[in-house]
């Protein structure tokens, strides 16, 4: 009787103490669903509270430098964390890159846009006057250029194939890259450009083309513990394991194990 009870103590100090964990989780909008994902199966082997927070990455780096309580950061930038390790509040030992994702162009799925549109290198004069006809009068929803991820890689794609002076005064600027999804889904934008994965979620928008990846940085997600609680090293440790890359993978990431 006297092991019973002691046991039934431990077990009753161990329930109290996983209650009373909290892990918060910063993730950039375009890794909303995987990320909500990602918690759900990190909840069944661990019985914790997690708070996400979703935003635009420079949006989140900007709360975590004034000291919002994040446990973990999940980037879509690699030079926002750097920026985070710069200022010391992110040691780069804390840090590795979690996966990788593509630059899309997309239209409504009533679009007329033919959808063999060629985005290389080897984009001619013929795509060219394309892409102007069918912005004349329209917009190109696309992230910020100045501090959204999806907008930085877009504006530097867009230089690439020598076509941002022809879309420079008909952008119509997001906060974040859902917002740009979201402008296209209701048919307010002609076309946007967003990341892969938050295209193939939209039942509402085609990919009419995927940029080729030399016509921008690579696209990669750097993941932080920030925090030096046990559960957020378990979280940060859980992301490297099978099953967080298969889910990862299933939302059309590309994964770098």
């Amino acid at each position: 009787m006297k092991t019973f009870c002691v046991f039934l103590f431990s077990l009753l100090l161990s329930t109290t103490a996983f209650a009373g964990e909290k892990l918060r989780i910063y993730a950039a909008s375009s890794m909303t669903n995987a990320t909500n994902a990602l918690i759900e199966g990190f909840q069944k082997k661990h019985p914790v509270d997690i708070t996400p927070v979703y935003a635009s990455t420079s949006s989140l780096v900007r709360q975590i430098e004034r000291g919002a309580p994040a446990d973990i950061f999940i980037s879509a930038n690699e030079a926002w964390m750097d920026y985070l390790i710069d200022s010391s509040i992110v040691l780069s030992d804390n840090v590795t890159s979690l996966c990788e994702n593509e630059l899309v162009l997309i239209a409504p799925n009533d679009s007329s846009l033919d959808p063999q549109i060629s985005l290389n290198q080897s984009f001619n004069i013929q795509s060219k006057d394309e892409w102007k006809k069918n912005l004349i009068g329209e917009r190109l929803a696309i992230g910020n250029v100045k501090s959204v991820p999806a907008g930085i890689y877009a504006k530097e794609a867009l230089e690439s194939l020598r076509v941002w002076s022809d879309v420079e005064r008909r952008l119509a600027p997001t906060n974040n890259v859902r917002m740009a999804l979201a402008l296209v889904e209701r048919g307010e934008a002609a076309m946007g450009v967003v990341y892969k994965t938050d295209a193939i979620l939209s039942d509402q928008v085609q990919i009419i083309a995927t940029f080729s990846q030399d016509s921008h940085s690579a696209i990669r997600y750097p993941v932080a513990n920030i925090s030096n609680s046990k559960m957020a090293k378990n979280f940060y440790a859980y992301l490297n394991s099978s099953e967080a890359i298969s889910i990862l993978n299933s939302f059309g990431f590309k994964t770098l194990k």
